[in-house]
């Protein structure tokens, strides 16, 4: 007796059934996740300033994440010598292929020209004002006034920095150079940027509020 046709009819049917299955199976999986995008948006220090690319805020950043197993793309918004105006007028060109979180290190330089507190703070706000419109998180790093100023201007400057860090849903740091501006051991010639060692104290000390940063954009 032929039996080709009910060989074939059976083998059809066990096809149909393994496709069925490895397609439940698929669908049951979770998907695996697109990696958070990180902007980083700030001037000389976290641009890497006087140091080998792999030295720098971000490269140690991303090394120190990677350690601990998460993955994240950092986008490049820093550019030395800027000031807070300066990261308010490109903000829009940083975010122009989207981020999940925004690490916002700006105002050293507005301090260093001396210029108004009142214009550093509103620049802030204003790129705090644009992350949140659009649902990005934010850990906000602060900047202490240059003592040479007198205490009036730093009251302001800094007062500035800590109503900002303020703001609901804004992470704040409240200095950036904590324990590391001032020491020779830790900074460059110039005695402003931080050296290789310098930077992995900052990183170090960051990436907690960093990794709180990510869980609530992941969120």
């Amino acid at each position: 007796m032929d039996t080709g046709y009910g060989d074939k009819r059976g083998r059809r049917i066990a096809a149909i059934v393994l496709a069925c299955g490895l397609f439940i199976i698929a669908g049951a999986l979770p998907a695996r996740a697109a990696p958070l995008r990180l902007l980083v948006l700030g001037d000389s220090l976290s641009a890497g300033y006087g140091l080998a690319r792999a030295d720098g805020f971000q490269a140690q950043l991303a090394a120190a994440l990677k350690a601990r197993g998460r993955d994240v793309v950092l986008i490049d918004g820093a550019v030395s010598g800027d000031t807070t105006a300066g990261g308010r007028a490109r903000l829009d060109w940083a975010l122009g292929d989207g981020a999940d979180a925004a690490f916002v290190e700006l105002g050293g330089n507005d301090g260093l020209r001396a210029l108004p507190p009142a214009t550093t703070e509103a620049n802030l706000a204003a790129i705090l004002d644009t992350l949140a419109a659009r649902g990005i998180k934010v850990l906000l790093s602060g900047m202490l006034a240059p003592p040479n100023l007198g205490p009036d201007y730093a009251t302001a400057f800094n007062g500035g920095f800590a109503r900002l860090g303020a703001r609901p849903g804004v992470l704040f740091d409240p200095f950036f150079l904590v324990d590391i501006a001032g020491d020779p051991a830790l900074n460059q010639a110039d005695g402003i940027h931080p050296n290789p060692e310098g930077v992995r104290r900052i990183v170090a000390r960051l990436l907690p509020l960093v990794e709180r940063l990510l869980d609530a954009a992941a969120r």
